[in-house]
């Protein structure tokens, strides 16, 4: 029961990961405005980390014996964000992405006390290095969006 705690933890983040890396792609193909090309790079960068993020999160799963979900139809039954709409202005994007990040980062800090109350620090570890990263993808993004909302 306990390892079916992480497990599900563990297969939880690669699902939304999976979904937050191709809502990135969408966002990246179909950005636009005056913020194009500062947006472009950075979904790209985003979801270039995502990808490496997935594998990091199945291999640590794997690690501890267990057995990553692997299907569109599994992410889908497991994420916990929504898919990207591409009709959405830069601005709308950029705060869309702050919500999953603020829900990842919230999903991270649960698994965190059901690692640490479960005696696994490796994935416990993990789990604080991605909600480190997330808190500050955020803060950049909370402060693109101020900036871009004031010359707006």
């Amino acid at each position: 029961m306990a390892q079916e705690k992480i497990q599900l933890a563990l297969n939880t983040q690669i699902a939304n990961w999976h979904t937050l890396y191709v809502k990135l792609h969408n966002y990246h193909w179909y950005v636009k405005g005056p913020h194009f090309f500062t947006l472009h790079e950075k979904f790209e960068e985003l979801y270039n980390e995502a990808a490496a993020t997935i594998d990091e999160l199945a291999e640590r799963l794997l690690t501890i014996q267990g057995f990553p979900v692997a299907t569109i139809k599994e992410y889908m039954q497991l994420t916990t964000l929504k898919e990207g709409d591409k009709t959405m202005c830069a601005h709308d994007m950029v705060r869309d992405l702050i919500s999953d990040y603020d829900q990842i980062a919230s999903e991270l800090q649960d698994g965190i006390t059901i690692c640490d109350s479960l005696d696994d620090p490796g994935t416990e570890d993990l789990f604080i290095s991605l909600k480190g990263t997330i808190e500050k993808h955020t803060w950049m993004l909370r402060a693109f969006v101020k900036d871009t909302h004031a010359s707006q």
